[in-house]
């Protein structure tokens, strides 16, 4: 893929989620311009988190605004964080994950939540503000060019957004950069289990609605391999075919794909 078109990407993604920021829409990529907006009007961000594995005291614990219902599982539910931790968030949206790991990694931890998108950022840190919480830095940046220092990182997270990256070779070689010898990842996101029609492939609506930029497990697990990454675990979650079914009734979007949890580790040596 050439660097227009990674541009092009970026682009349609930031400009999509900076709307999304600003509308108070909930659902995986969910806009005008976007393919999920299937979602019904009475569907609610918390009863979207709930249906992917958070639960009800996760929704009702994070300030207000801060869970977008932008994900597609629940990277916490894998991360098993403890207190003193550094945690990095990659696409951290409203804050929704970073303020829960905050919650468990306490106040002698550290989490960092990076943003492409500027009003995403904003959102975020007013989100903070809130609530004064401390425990948290927002940044914005690439995931492709973190703005983080090396080898820092205990956990990485990220929920439904590195299928958004037109390079996420070099996502997860930053992501093994600034992590730390043992460090892990912890990432729920969707992953392509059959060839997509051209149709779907080359139609910007389906990338930044999270479904034309997904790869297959080998293509990840190569990935992964080459950024230097062990203990390499893909789980596909075949019950979310029904939740994404919901993001473009009538599509079949969810006969390509389907939601995943994706676990690596940073080796000792």
């Amino acid at each position: 893929m050439d660097k227009q078109k990674n541009d092009e990407i970026r682009n349609a993604v930031r400009e999509n989620y900076g709307k999304v920021a600003l509308s108070g829409l909930s659902g995986c990529g969910c806009s005008s311009s976007s393919c999920c907006c299937g979602t019904p009007n009475d569907v609610t961000a918390a009863d979207i988190s709930r249906g992917l594995g958070y639960s009800g005291e996760d929704v009702t614990t994070v300030p207000e605004g801060a869970n977008m219902g932008l994900g597609c599982g629940n990277p916490q539910a894998i991360a098993s964080l403890h207190p003193g931790e550094t945690v990095l968030d990659l696409g951290s949206g409203g804050g929704f994950d970073c303020f829960l790991a905050a919650r468990t990694v306490g106040d002698g931890g550290n989490v960092i939540g990076v943003d492409m998108t500027p009003e995403m950022v904003t959102k975020s840190r007013r989100n903070a503000e809130k609530v004064s919480i401390e425990n948290v830095d927002f940044r914005l940046g690439e995931l492709e060019n973190l703005p983080v220092a090396d080898g820092i990182v205990d956990v990485i997270i990220s929920n439904c957004v590195i299928n958004l990256s037109p390079e996420k070779e070099k996502v997860f070689r930053e992501a093994f950069r600034v992590l730390k010898p043992g460090g892990r990842l912890a990432i729920s996101d969707v992953v392509a289990t059959a060839e997509m029609p051209d149709d779907i492939k080359n139609n910007m609506a389906f990338h930044t609605g999270c479904i034309a930029g997904a790869s297959s497990i080998q293509e990840i697990e190569s990935m992964l391999h080459r950024s230097g990454f062990g203990n390499i675990q893909i789980k596909l979650k075949a019950e979310s075919r029904t939740f994404i079914s919901d993001w473009m009734p009538g599509s079949k979007i969810e006969d390509y794909v389907v939601s995943a949890t994706i676990e690596a580790v940073k080796p000792l040596a």
